[in-house]
């Protein structure tokens, strides 16, 4: 039996994604550079940026990486999630391992697949209307595969990505948070919680030497509403009480 570390990739699944300016910062975030809000709302360098908006959900931030043919479950962290101290954590380890067909139909060794966990209400209750795991990043290593790709790849294993809210020219966040709408659309019960930017070039691939051009993510950004109030539906932070969004669990008296 092949033997892995704590952390089978040996880095964490997934960073933080540094905010735009006037969205709502917690302890560790940051904002990103003034270029790059300039870029994502306002002004594209050339026609080779274009701008991806899609819906931040509000869960617990997970991945799926396929090692050597086999699937592992993560937390944000990087760690295997059957090792969490955290139910919804072990829960989605269950539910992962219990659909790894899908996983392995749209993952390739070494890749892994992120994205939110939306089982337990964090600070936002959802009625889901699909399943709690809800891709939004396909990566290898620190490096994210295009949109496009995403969504192909993800099709395979028919799995759920985030809303698109815009596509093309930079978006400005009152009218990108307009298009929203107070609940979005993934069945929020409470304000949702933002949205996040994806800007992706046409880069040349042998710069000086070929006018062929590729495709790359060239950097993420997010906004935060300024009233969200983070775990609020946690139970540590609500006097023990739990509340799950998705039905399976509340049929199995897990529900607040």
């Amino acid at each position: 039996m092949v033997s892995f570390p704590s952390k089978p990739l040996g880095l964490k699944n997934y960073g933080h994604i540094p905010h735009l300016p006037g969205s709502r910062v917690g302890p560790g975030d940051h904002h990103c550079d003034p270029g790059q809000a300039r870029i994502a709302t306002n002004t594209a360098r050339d026609r080779h940026d274009t701008v991806i908006v899609l819906e931040k959900l509000d869960g617990s931030n997970v991945g799926v990486a396929r090692v050597d043919g086999t699937i592992h479950p993560l937390n944000r962290a990087g760690y295997l999630a059957t090792s969490s101290p955290c139910e919804q954590h072990r829960l989605f380890a269950e539910w992962a391992y219990a659909n790894q067909s899908r996983f392995l139909a749209v993952l390739h060794d070494g890749e892994r697949l992120c994205g939110e966990w939306l089982a337990q209400a964090h600070g936002t209750r959802y009625e889901l209307r699909h399943e709690p795991f809800v891709a939004f990043d396909l990566m290898i290593g620190t490096k994210r595969r295009p949109y496009d790709e995403l969504v192909e790849r993800t099709e395979n294993g028919g799995f759920v990505t985030p809303a698109l809210i815009h596509r093309g020219r930079p978006a400005g966040i009152e009218e990108v948070m307009t298009r929203l709408g107070a609940r979005g659309f993934h069945g929020a019960l409470d304000p949702v919680e933002g949205a996040v930017w994806r800007v992706e070039r046409r880069e040349l691939v042998r710069p000086g030497k070929s006018s062929e051009r590729r495709t790359v993510v060239d950097f993420v950004v997010k906004y935060v509403r300024p009233y969200k109030v983070d775990g609020c539906y946690l139970p540590e932070f609500n006097g023990g009480r739990s509340h799950w969004n998705w039905k399976s669990f509340q049929k199995r008296g897990r529900q607040s």
